[in-house]
């Protein structure tokens, strides 16, 4: 339970489009799903209490596929934004959904106070693998949903991006031109699904570049504590584990090591994303803080300069 019944009455703070426009520093983030039961609900609020105390520039609360999760996703993500002081964007995929269904998600978000949409659109059960069904009332892509976002509000809308090729197409130049395109839509930022080599990142954002984009494109980062966890994430989101990651997870000996392993790839991952100019970190959580704080701590000294 979030723990605090007065929700907070905040002055207008900046945007995720102007705090990356500012450049001041990068930025850092964390993600949740939304809780499916009371076990599920005590855990994510100790997370987000947890890190919370970090200072993250947002949080954010996933949708499950074809918006299974829209309601829970729904409730956490406003109780986040009116119980604690963190600035909450929300998911939103327009997969199986009317448009219908989209304006009143839209509208709800809205009257929650919520400035931030992360317009996606959605995978079919199953995962990116399984092919894509337009709803018979709803919309193709995400550029038609982040255009219908900014219709309807005054939203700061980011749309997710891909350093591995989607496994729709197998096209990264495909994958590049999109989210050129989600941009002229009116996105203002990007993340990225879970990958493992900071070359894919770079070599996304050149190609982004080369199409004439400046769009901010932050990085999503998934530490691996637990193999079969990240496995199962890395195949749906059609990332690669690659040798050099999977030969020193099969040296560790026991959890603990792997867990351990798991933090030290991380930490060298996001150092290089750092060092090559990445405007950001964003860390997939998975409802546990540990994992999130070690590695912040390990970045810490360039994480606020």
């Amino acid at each position: 339970m979030p723990g605090r019944t007065a929700s907070y009455s905040r002055p207008r703070t900046p945007t995720i489009a102007e705090l990356l426009e500012s450049g001041g520093r990068p930025l850092f983030s964390f993600e949740f799903f939304p809780p499916k039961d009371e076990l599920q609900q005590r855990q994510l609020w100790q997370a987000v209490r947890e890190l919370e105390s970090l200072g993250p520039d947002f949080v954010s609360v996933t949708y499950g596929a074809s918006g299974s999760t829209r309601d829970r996703t729904i409730r956490a993500t406003e109780a986040i934004a009116q119980h604690t002081t963190l600035r909450s964007v929300a998911h939103l995929t327009c997969a199986s959904q009317s448009r219908d269904q989209l304006r009143r998600v839209i509208g709800s978000y809205a009257a929650a106070g919520i400035r931030h949409i992360l317009a996606i659109r959605g995978d079919m059960p199953g995962g990116p693998r399984v092919p894509w069904e337009r709803h018979p009332e709803g919309l193709a892509n995400a550029t038609e949903l982040v255009a219908m976002v900014r219709e309807l509000g005054d939203f700061c809308v980011g749309v997710a991006a891909f350093p591995e090729p989607h496994p729709e197409h197998s096209d990264p130049d495909l994958d590049a031109q999109i989210l050129v395109d989600k941009a002229k839509a009116g996105a203002t930022y990007a993340i990225t699904q879970l990958f493992f080599t900071a070359e894919d990142y770079f070599a996304l954002v050149h190609r982004v570049r080369a199409l004439g984009c400046e769009l901010p494109i932050i990085p999503g980062i998934m530490p691996i504590t637990n193999v079969a966890q990240v496995t199962r994430f890395a195949e749906l989101s059609g990332a690669a584990l690659p040798e050099s990651v999977t030969a020193r997870i099969a040296e560790a000996d026991g959890a603990e090591q792997v867990r351990q392993v798991g933090i030290a790839i991380a930490t060298e991952l996001c150092e290089a994303l750092l060092a090559g100019g990445a405007p950001g970190l964003h860390f997939f959580t998975q409802n546990r803080s540990r994992a999130t704080r070690e590695i912040y701590a390990n970045l810490r000294p360039r994480a606020r300069r």
